[in-house]
């Protein structure tokens, strides 16, 4: 008989080497994009120096847009647990309101993409 704490074990092992597989590749892939986007030699490209007050702009600015994220994934998470616990018993009771309930979930899963934008928008001013 195999041991389920084992088999969990494995799974788990099996899970972050995948993980880690995947990461490797794309950023193999994403590197190679890197590379490839250098200007050619001799060539500068035009930007303005950085500054102390630039830095502490664009510092503010990398914390509201994680912040922008963070919260809208968070809160997302909160509102799908919530939702999707409610219908799936809502669904065991009556089965044809799935579709509903799919919806309802789907909404909340909203926030995320609120929050992914805004992050966006704010990093698009920097």
């Amino acid at each position: 008989m195999s041991n389920p704490k084992k088999n969990l074990r494995n799974h788990i092992l099996l899970s972050v080497f995948v993980l880690l597989a995947v990461i490797a590749i794309v950023n193999a892939v994403a590197g190679e994009r890197l590379i490839a986007q250098q200007p050619p030699e001799g060539q500068e490209i035009s930007q303005p120096p950085m500054t102390p007050e630039r830095a502490s702009v664009s510092r503010f600015a990398f914390i509201a847009a994680a912040v922008a994220f963070g919260l809208g994934a968070i809160g997302a998470g909160v509102a799908i647990g919530n939702v999707g616990a409610a219908a799936m018993g809502a669904v065991a009771e009556k089965p044809e309101i799935a579709g509903q309930a799919l919806i309802f979930v789907a909404l909340a899963e909203g926030l995320v993409v609120f929050g992914f934008i805004t992050a966006l928008m704010i990093l698009g001013k920097v």
